[in-house]
């Protein structure tokens, strides 16, 4: 009930945006919302090119407006902790990151397909429950992985990077921020030069390198992939996590097949983001 109010309260919102370009776009000012339910199966090849979809039968909730619509780094981001389109002070950016929160935590998947112009539809899949299910079996809470090793993280989202900072800091890693691609690659340069350590790991940061760089996909001045490339040239060996909400259908699984070793959606726990850590730096 929570993840529909929380879509269909955004989807009111973008109907009411008025368009500045009214000879290409439609007006929005008022539209239509339509909600569609129905039984769907995802097979193995739309789990290939659906980055964290499980194969298996689901009920498929389907949300479409016809408001003003996403660009792509919108749709990049849209379901991040606090990002928002609204003014300062009309919105907390908390609405759709609940709403991935809520779906994550029944087993379901989610993705969004929007267009400038042209609305923008929610799709949540909701695994069917198996009746012979024993509803009193509960799946053990999983205790958090900690380490000692040093990660470089590079958000634009400062509220994104103190949360990161603190998470990591709790497993026992040592922290160090970047704002930027660009800024990010300057740092791991710096610190791998003075190490002097062709392979970049090191226990609790004794030789001054930087083990692992937790990278979100769309920044400003240089994304993800293109920062990943460029670390790549400083170090072929760097370990790299691509964190980010959302992405586009392939692009989170390209870059994956270009040499990033892991990939972790936002928003997180910081169980699921110290098994992606351990993951990565283990391997």
């Amino acid at each position: 009930e929570q993840a529909i109010m929380n879509i269909c309260i955004n989807a009111v919102q973008a109907m009411s945006v008025p368009n500045q370009d009214s000879e290409t776009l439609p007006s929005s000012a008022g539209g239509t919302l339509h909600i569609e339910t129905k039984v769907v199966h995802l097979d193995e090849e739309y789990v290939r090119s659906h980055l964290g979809a499980k194969s298996g039968d689901y009920v498929l909730l389907s949300i479409t407006d016809t408001g003003c619509g996403m660009d792509e780094e919108t749709k990049a981001k849209i379901f991040e902790p606090f990002f928002t389109t609204k003014e300062p002070g009309k919105g907390t950016g908390l609405g759709m990151a609940m709403v991935y929160g809520i779906v994550k935590n029944h087993g379901g998947y989610i993705s969004v397909y929007s267009e400038i112009g042209e609305g923008s539809t929610i799709k949540i899949y909701l695994p069917i429950a198996n009746e012979t299910t024993d509803t009193e079996q509960k799946p053990q809470e999983r205790k958090p992985l900690t380490g000692k090793e040093t990660i470089l993280v590079i958000d634009d989202e400062e509220v994104i990077r103190k949360v990161l900072k603190n998470m990591l800091e709790k497993l026992g890693y040592t922290v160090i921020l970047a704002a930027n691609g660009k800024e990010g690659t300057e740092i791991y340069r710096s610190y791998y030069s003075s190490s002097g350590n062709g392979n970049g790991r090191t226990e609790g940061n004794k030789n001054g390198s930087i083990d692992l760089v937790i990278v979100d996909m769309i920044m400003p001045k240089m994304g993800g992939r293109k920062t990943y490339h460029e670390l790549k040239k400083i170090n072929p060996n760097v370990k790299v996590l691509l964190a980010s909400g959302y992405t586009q259908n392939g692009t989170a699984q390209q870059i994956l097949d270009e040499g990033v070793q892991g990939f972790v959606h936002k928003p997180f726990s910081i169980t699921e983001l110290s098994e992606k850590v351990r993951k990565v730096l283990e391997e």
